[in-house]
């Protein structure tokens, strides 16, 4: 039914009721009860949604059954946000959002959180897959970072790992400032992903991948009814590989995600999920940018022949993280006009890190490499001063916790001939984490260049940084000192109320704003016994405001003007780095960074809503910017004005039946406003393209016969970018061609093998100030899939 509807049904965007009337364009959304009597597929990002409507006529009161088809899983337009905070889809939401849909993570056999975002346009990555990283998913939006904007049904993800989308149903980006949804941060925009939850329809799947670099990977999704309005649901993951083109790195985890749901259909629905993941791992630091005798400008040593798989780590080096999250979510719909929900989240994370990274600045002998004797060039891993005896970061073992609470309401009105939809609620998270440092107390050799010996290291003897005076080979920072342990936590208390109001069908307004009282402790201590323990701590209360025009002309275009802000206190990166808040001395470091965003732009969803396609001009301002230390991960305030404007196009759908075709543009135009640094005024942000594009496509033949397969390919390009915003170092262009190609045995089983870089391009995943991890080679995985 659904691979009928998704193909041939035409006009994609009726309603089909029995006494039922559906919504006009550009009215607000109705409370919806989600029936789930159809896979979550159908229920989020498919085709076909279900829901009941409530009439009361003069004699009694009788439910109604809808079938609402809301378009092709590919046009993404009419996806739902799947938030209380944000009850219209994404076309009626007056902001830039990209989706990516289940079944193109499928298509494209998507293993991370990473690699599922490799299509949307403004994604920069500072960590590849199986990189382990040095504070796990790090993503830029718009040129900003988002290490702390990542959620999961929207509530914040504070865990610090490489995210697998096992129990992922689709994920949107919401681009620009969007504290008035999400709170603190979000200043490039946020990145939610929705997932997997319990239906109404039995369902059992399974698939498993297998391929190069020692590629295996095994996935099972199982969800079962109990009852006339309950469900459980359970998904589970394993995966191991190496990274192919890299020595010595691999990666391995597993995850589970059992979930059960309670009211399904009704008035009243709760459901309970756990999410659990594991990952142990190699950080991989890349290779090191050398300037050429001649040049002005620094690239990755890579670019000069040296092998893009040699890896300049040591033995000790390891990433293993474990991350547990429990989650309650409960929607209540009082009746036509109000619905509330409240979305509880737990989590609980941990982390055992070693890493070594390199420098090849001054007093290096990287320079060899470019003289009569290239194979006398070394890296030295062994700086005491900065990093411990042992080279590379700190060593620390973290612990951490949080506690998040959102409860809003809903309220769909009119006063006179006004219609409004209120939201308002607020928002309560907590967040704590204890650190452990660790040295090493032996000294570890230089390394090659050309030809690296990572085991060639010996015993480091590796101790805790409070044992004896070990606390020696720590940085004496000022304010903090020399101290090997840390705790804090940060404490957030947020109001929001916003209001759309609708003037005709085809105008409306939108306003509001969020208020949050941000608090923030920090101690340190142990160490130098002749230095006090460091307690420093940080109060903030912060207003971001919104407004929108929206004009929907049709039920088919959408045009709008946003202007929003956002508010990021130094205090919010308690569990990315050593040192969330910085010492009284320093208190200029702790101003807040803020962001406004103007953004002009249109959706249009085409051809009977198999298509949609979107435009944006954008201008983002940002004061205070912050920047990430490539060593620590620390989180440093820089006192930069910074702007990235520019034009955002994509294009989604299906062209044909059986024909999809996902296309993405952005021209940026990213520029250091004012600085401290007269040299830096006017360069272009570091890790910000100029240009960048993706294109996917697929095209399914002889649907109904023996003999069908699908074949589909794209491309992902980004062009050069700087690794400092005084622009001496650079990475060249990346470009990535893909390709698939399954086969349907019939309704259950399928086959399908993805090719990754085919052209074997050396591309660059993560990028530091003064380092870039090369991309995996040329890589095959095939799959086999069973659905029941």
């Amino acid at each position: 039914m659904s691979r009928f509807i998704r193909h041939y049904l035409k006009p994609a965007s009726a309603v089909l009721s029995l006494g039922g009337v559906a919504v006009a364009h550009g009215e607000p959304a109705t409370a919806q009860r989600d029936l789930s009597s159809s896979n979550d597929q159908s229920r989020r990002s498919n085709s076909v949604s279900v829901d009941h409507s409530t009439q009361k006529s003069s004699v009694t009161s009788q439910t109604v059954e809808r079938v609402h088809v809301v378009g092709h899983p590919f046009n993404t337009l009419h996806t739902s946000n799947d938030m209380g905070r944000m009850p219209q889809d994404v076309m009626h939401t007056a902001q830039t959002i990209d989706v990516v849909p289940r079944e193109l993570m499928k298509q494209q056999n998507a293993k991370s959180l990473d690699e599922a975002l490799k299509s949307v346009p403004g994604i920069t990555a500072s960590v590849g897959e199986g990189a382990g990283g040095m504070s796990g998913d790090q993503f830029l939006i718009r040129g900003f970072p988002a290490q702390n904007d990542i959620y999961e049904d929207g509530l914040r993800d504070f865990g610090v790992y490489t995210r697998d989308n096992f129990d992922y149903d689709s994920i949107n980006v919401i681009k620009g400032p969007s504290s008035e949804v999400f709170g603190n941060g979000t200043t490039g925009g946020a990145i939610n992903a929705v997932t997997k939850a319990p239906t109404l329809q039995n369902h059992a799947g399974a698939d498993f991948s297998g391929g190069s670099g020692q590629y295996y990977r095994g996935t099972v999704d199982i969800n079962r009814r109990l009852g006339a309005h309950t469900a459980f649901r359970i998904e589970g993951m394993g995966n191991s590989n190496n990274e192919v083109g890299r020595n010595t790195v691999f990666s391995h985890r597993w995850g589970i995600a059992p979930s059960v749901a309670f009211g399904l259909g009704t008035d009243t629905t709760v459901v309970f999920q756990i999410m659990h993941q594991s990952n142990h791992g190699v950080p991989d630091y890349g290779v090191p940018a050398i300037k050429k005798p001649g040049d002005s400008v620094a690239r990755p040593i890579t670019e000069y022949g040296v092998r893009r798989s040699n890896w300049y780590g040591k033995p000790q080096d390891e990433d293993k993280t474990s991350d547990t999250m429990e989650t309650m979510r409960l929607t209540h719909h009082m009746n036509s006009h109000i619905t509330f929900h409240n979305d509880l989240r737990f989590g609980e994370f941990s982390r055992d890190y070693t890493a070594s990274n390199l420098d090849c600045g001054g007093g290096t002998t990287c320079g060899a490499l470019f003289g009569s004797d290239p194979a006398s060039a070394t890296v030295p891993r062994s700086q005491h001063t900065n990093h411990g005896a042992g080279g590379g970061p700190i060593p620390y073992k973290q612990w951490s916790w949080s506690v998040q609470n959102v409860a809003s309401m809903q309220a769909d009105f009119h006063t006179g001939f006004l219609k409004h939809q209120l939201i308002t609620g607020f928002d309560m998270e907590y967040v704590h984490d204890k650190r452990q440092q660790y040295t090493f107390l032996n000294p570890t050799a230089e390394v090659n260049l050309l030809n690296p010996n990572p085991h060639n290291v010996g015993n480091l003897n590796k101790v805790r940084a409070d044992s004896g005076s070990a606390w020696k080979n720590l940085s004496n920072l000022k304010g903090v000192g020399q101290k090997p342990d840390s705790n804090g936590y940060g404490f957030d208390t947020g109001i929001f109320l916003y209001d759309q109001i609708w003037f005709t069908k085809w105008l409306s307004v939108k306003g509001g704003f969020r208020w949050d009282r941000w608090q923030t402790q920090y101690r340190s201590f142990g160490g130098n016994p002749s230095q006090a323990n460091a307690h420093n701590d940080s109060t903030q209360n912060v207003l971001n405001p919104s407004a929108s025009l929206i004009i929907t002309p049709n039920k088919w275009q959408m045009f709008y003007f946003t202007y929003s802000s956002s508010t990021t206190p130094m205090g919010m990166y308690v569990t990315n780095g050593s040192i969330p808040v910085r010492p009284g001395t320093e208190s200029a470091a702790n101003k807040p960074e803020r962001a406004q965003l103007y953004e002009i732009g249109s959706k249009m969803s085409l051809l009977d809503d198999r298509l949609g396609a979107t435009i944006s001009l954008f201008r983002l301002d940002k004061s205070n910017a912050l920047t990430t230390d490539a060593s620590s991960g620390q989180s440093i305030a820089t006192g930069d004005g910074q702007r990235n404007q520019g034009l955002e196009l994509s294009l989604g759908g299906m062209i044909l039946p059986g024909w999809n075709v996902t296309a993405t543009y952005a021209l940026y135009d990213p520029k250091i406003t004012s600085s401290s640094s007269a040299a830096e005024r006017g360069r272009m942000i570091q890790y910000v393209p100029h240009n960048q594009a993706t294109l996917w496509t697929a095209y399914e033949a002889f649907p109904s016969k023996p003999w069908n397969f699908t074949i589909g390919g794209g491309v992902t390009w980004r062009q050069g970018v700087w690794l400092d915003n005084a622009n001496t170092a650079r990475v060249p262009a990346n470009v990535e061609f893909d390709s698939m190609l399954s086969h349907r045995f019939n309704r259950h089983w399928s086959i399908a093998l993805n090719g990754y870089n085919l052209s074997n391009r050396l591309n660059y995943n993560s990028l530091f100030s003064s380092y870039a991890t090369p991309a995996p080679g040329r890589s095959f995985l095939g799959r086999i899939s069973m659905d029941y």
